[in-house]
């Protein structure tokens, strides 16, 4: 079962089967009221700002179902959308469109979401780091099941940095870990001995868990709910011989001064687990069949 690592695009492909499947299973009997010859024409319109994301997963619902629909975006993938203004304009047939509308939007609400929000905080912390190599947002894997790989794009297309994708992409020693190791050092050097070709990182929760694990060969730790008192300490002691990231309730309201400790990178799980639907709509607007006879008619 759990034979390799999952590509963007693999995921991609089952986060939209399964979308029609959960929605659609063996048919979609209101779709069945509409009569499936000829096309619609369709708007999609997005009610408030936000940042464009997840163009492939809403493309990719409609033509699984209507292969031959036609999408004329207004906007490109990371592009700011302005309130009520047309996202995208909808060539497809009546009864495809109307079974894939549900699951395409409800992938570009989520997606769109994170990008907004990963966008907000990156922007939060511009110019306030005293740090050479600057200091990046990341995401953590407090993701919605099934939708890790979509989130972690969408972090991207917000201007953040992904934390490691899965267990398989890097080697993060928590709490739990270190108890069960029997101790920072034991972990530490557990892990080394692995050669595992991937990130080792390490969670300390005071300074002289810290000095411990940079005793121990750690070149990338994070300081776990450290105050700032603290974070400056850290960075200060660690003089740049392993990466620091702050993690631990941050708030929008309190980045700029993380930021300003001099923390290589910030950790955030609430751009991925809470959240919000940008409002989007759409509305059929005629059937080019019937258009076309109106046409012929006059």
């Amino acid at each position: 079962m759990f034979d390799h690592n999952e590509s963007l695009e693999q995921a991609r492909e089952r986060n939209i089967n399964d979308a029609l499947l959960e929605d659609i299973g063996k048919g979609d009997w209101t779709a069945m009221l509409v009569p499936d010859d000829g096309t619609v024409t369709a708007k999609l319109i997005v009610r408030q700002e936000a940042v464009l994301c997840g163009q492939a997963w809403f493309e990719g619902c409609l033509k699984k179902l209507d292969g031959s629909a036609q999408i004329k975006w207004s906007y490109n993938e990371g592009d700011l959308m302005k309130a009520d203004t047309t996202v995208c304009d909808i060539i497809a047939k009546p009864r495809a469109l109307l079974s894939a509308e549900r699951p395409a939007i409800n992938f570009l609400q989520t997606l769109s979401w994170t990008a907004t929000i990963t966008r907000q905080h990156v922007k939060a912390i511009e110019g306030a780091s005293p740090n050479p190599k600057g200091c990046a947002v990341l995401d953590t894997r407090k993701t919605i099941p099934g939708l890790r790989q979509a989130q972690k794009y969408a972090v991207t297309i917000g201007s953040g940095k992904n934390q490691r994708l899965a267990l398989w992409h890097g080697i993060l020693i928590k709490e739990n870990h270190i108890a069960a190791a029997g101790g920072i050092s034991a972990a530490m050097q557990a892990a080394i001995a692995l050669n595992s070709g991937v990130d080792i990182q390490i969670e300390v929760e005071s300074i002289a868990e810290l000095q411990e694990a940079l005793s121990a060969g750690a070149t990338s730790i994070l300081i776990d709910n450290f105050s700032l008192d603290q974070m400056r300490e850290a960075v200060a002691i660690t003089k740049g011989a392993a990466l620091l990231e702050a993690s631990g309730g941050v708030s929008l309201d309190q980045l700029k001064h993380i930021a300003a400790t001099g923390v290589d990178r910030i950790s955030i799980g609430k751009l991925t687990k809470d959240v919000i639907a940008v409002d989007f709509s759409l509305r059929v607007q005629r059937s080019e069949e019937h258009t076309s006879e109106l046409q012929s008619q006059s």
